[in-house]
């Protein structure tokens, strides 16, 4: 049930003679949050914490800060931990993973490799067309 609806429920079993408290005393969603915002905005800084001073601040090294987030170069560490488990997976498990990875459509898809056909050798010999040559153009 909305707060409304209950608002409505409680109105119609009010007493008639009963005056409703005034809307300001009300514990309405709006009105606690924007005290408390209020009262956290308008609280003044701790005594003893001024940020404008230097006192108990410790200087830092702007060398030692460059180093902190200078960039480390990993790649040593990186190839000697690759090279290290020289564990190859078998090639149908690698082509699974692959096609499965690989979109539907047909611009994912790799090229068809086409199955190379073998010469086809034919069965007549040269004798044969000596002999052809003779019966149909006549030469000897």
């Amino acid at each position: 049930m909305s707060a409304s609806l209950l608002r409505r429920g409680l109105e119609l079993l009010e007493v008639p003679g009963e005056v409703a408290p005034p809307p300001g005393l009300q514990r309405g969603r709006n009105g606690l949050k924007a005290a408390g915002a209020a009262g956290r905005r308008k609280r003044a800084p701790e005594p003893g914490r001024n940020g404008a001073t230097v006192k108990g601040r410790v200087v830092k090294s702007a060398i030692e800060e460059y180093h902190k987030k200078k960039a480390v170069n990993h790649l040593r560490e990186n190839l000697q931990y690759m090279l290290k488990g020289r564990l190859a997976a078998n090639r149908a498990v690698t082509e699974k993973v692959l096609a499965q990875n690989r979109g539907r459509k047909a611009k994912d898809q790799p090229p068809k490799k086409a199955a190379k056909k073998k010469p086809e050798g034919t069965v007549f010999t040269e004798e044969d067309f000596r002999k052809f040559e003779r019966e149909y153009f006549g030469i000897p």
